[in-house]
């Protein structure tokens, strides 16, 4: 019995054997290709290779903030800005002239009737010692006229500014270009506005 039982074993382990050389063959197939001279001389000339640099990115150029701001002036020789003032919103358009300046199509004198409205227009122009040297086409919607008169008056600033780079400082210091932040304080239910309470009634 135990003479019958060794073959069997003998046989069970041939078998066994057989899937494990065959797996085997391919892997002494893969080092054969690698051990394979002119194989080897094939792979030592593209390591040799030289790799392709990466491509380059591009460098955004470093502005000096010493060079000169150079005036933003269209075709027809004007300087564009837009002001803002509360509600109101202003386009304005300025070019060297005798000082007279178009509101809406109209003359300064009549769309602004009072003087303060006026004065408050031509304070960049004062601060600028450009007084009557610029014409201004300004075009003007939205909230009152107080609003309006600072929009103008913010734009005005602003396209003076981009007309003449060199008085940027004159006029950031006077708070011309700051744009005022000031709104109406929106009301809240209930109060009959933003802090005004309704009229207390005892009973």
């Amino acid at each position: 019995m135990a003479d019958e039982k060794k073959p069997e074993t003998e046989e069970a382990a041939a078998t066994d054997a057989a899937p494990k050389a065959e797996a085997a063959a391919p892997a002494e197939e893969k080092s054969t290709t690698v051990t394979d001279l002119s194989q080897l001389g094939e792979a030592m000339a593209a390591a040799d290779a030289p790799t392709p640099a990466p491509a380059a990115t591009p460098v955004t150029p470093v502005i000096d903030p010493s060079t000169p701001v150079q005036p933003q002036i269209d075709a027809q020789g004007r300087s564009y800005a837009t002001g803002k003032r509360k509600d109101a919103v202003a386009r304005v358009w300025i070019k060297p002239g005798k000082g007279e300046v178009t509101v809406n199509k109209r003359s300064i004198d009549t769309y602004f009737a009072r003087p303060v409205l006026r004065m408050v227009i031509n304070q960049p122009f004062v601060a600028a010692a450009r007084d009557k040297q610029y014409d201004v086409i300004c075009t003007v919607k939205g909230g009152g006229l107080s609003g309006q008169a600072g929009a103008v008056r913010h734009g005005i600033s602003k396209a003076l500014s981009l007309f003449e780079p060199a008085l940027r400082e004159t006029l950031k210091k006077g708070g011309f270009l700051t744009r005022d932040a000031r709104v109406v304080e929106r009301k809240k239910y209930g109060k009959a506005k933003a802090r005004r309470s309704f009229q207390f009634s005892k009973r």
